[in-house]
């Protein structure tokens, strides 16, 4: 069976090497703060000191880290991951990062002799947990047939979209997507309890509508009860809408709603929310609509 390894086990990595691990696949783990790899060892992963370490025992490494700084340092820095290369070793990058510093990763690998291939998902750790992400993958088609059975244990969903960045470009997109029905779904609540209404009623007939959406069936029912247990912090949310604006920039697109939304965004990080899930932009607006009346 294909040895897995994982560089990054905050809480999407984590959840996706707890279910290949549930799969029976041989797993070992990296992450910078070793306390973030205790759930994986106990339930059976190798914890590695060292990037290079996971590279010198596995057949496919998943990067899953912050951004694409933290990328190349794992990938080329001190300690790792082309440090402990082998003959058909295979990088895939999990991270939400520019499609352009994705093509220019994957270059540098293939000059290493390393096969690579993005995989950004669509989903958090409550559904990684259980092999329900959406997977898009890009770059070395070979690589993800040649690993396709490990990506439809991660994802119930998979997609080659093509040439390297390919993934990433969708991926940037679809986040936008998250990052703007969270806004919506506040501006909405919020209206509707100033104007004298349960935001409940609000969401159930919205959900009633063709304007529904996996979020306002879920997520919202948690925001209307202030519960805001992250799966995806406000910090990273503001972090992807970052590199959303420095990919449209890359493109020559103009994107005056999302540059819009990024000050928000910033706005509440500003504020202390960055640790609450994104959907607690919701606290912020609050916290807005009260200052306001002071």
């Amino acid at each position: 069976m294909v040895k897995i390894g994982i560089i990054g086990t905050g809480m999407l990595g984590e959840a996706v090497g707890l279910h290949l691990l549930d799969s029976g696949y041989s797993v070992s783990v990296y992450n910078r703060t070793k306390s973030k790899t205790k759930n994986l060892e106990e339930k059976g992963a190798d914890v590695a000191e060292l990037p290079s370490v996971v590279a010198e025992s596995s057949d496919l490494i998943i990067t899953c880290v912050k951004d694409a700084d933290a990328v190349k340092q794992v990938l080329f820095g001190q300690g790792g991951v082309v440090s402990g290369k082998h003959d058909d070793m295979t990088v895939a990058d999990m991270s939400t990062i520019n499609p352009n510093a994705a093509k220019e990763i994957s270059k540098k690998l293939h000059d290493e002799g390393i096969k690579s291939i993005e995989i950004p998902v669509m989903g958090g750790p409550n559904v990684a947990i259980n092999g329900k992400l959406v997977l898009m993958a890009s770059g070395d088609k070979e690589s993800f047939e040649r690993f396709s059975k490990v990506f439809n244990t991660i994802a119930n969903k998979t997609f080659f979209l093509g040439e390297s960045g390919s993934a990433h470009s969708i991926k940037l997109a679809m986040n936008l997507q998250i990052s703007l029905l969270a806004l919506s779904l506040s501006e909405g609540i919020m209206l509707t309890k100033k104007a004298g209404f349960d935001p409940e009623i609000f969401l159930e007939i919205l959900n009633s509508t063709y304007f529904s959406t996996g979020m306002s069936q879920n997520k919202a029912y948690k925001m209307i009860k202030d519960e805001y247990q992250p799966t995806f912090t406000l910090k990273n949310m503001k972090k992807d809408l970052d590199t959303i604006i420095a990919s449209a920039k890359d493109f020559d697109a103009k994107l005056p709603i999302a540059e819009r939304a990024n000050e928000i965004y910033k706005q509440a990080l500003d504020a202390g929310f960055g640790e609450i899930d994104y959907t607690g932009i919701l606290a912020y607006i609050k916290k807005l609509s009260e200052t306001k009346n002071l």
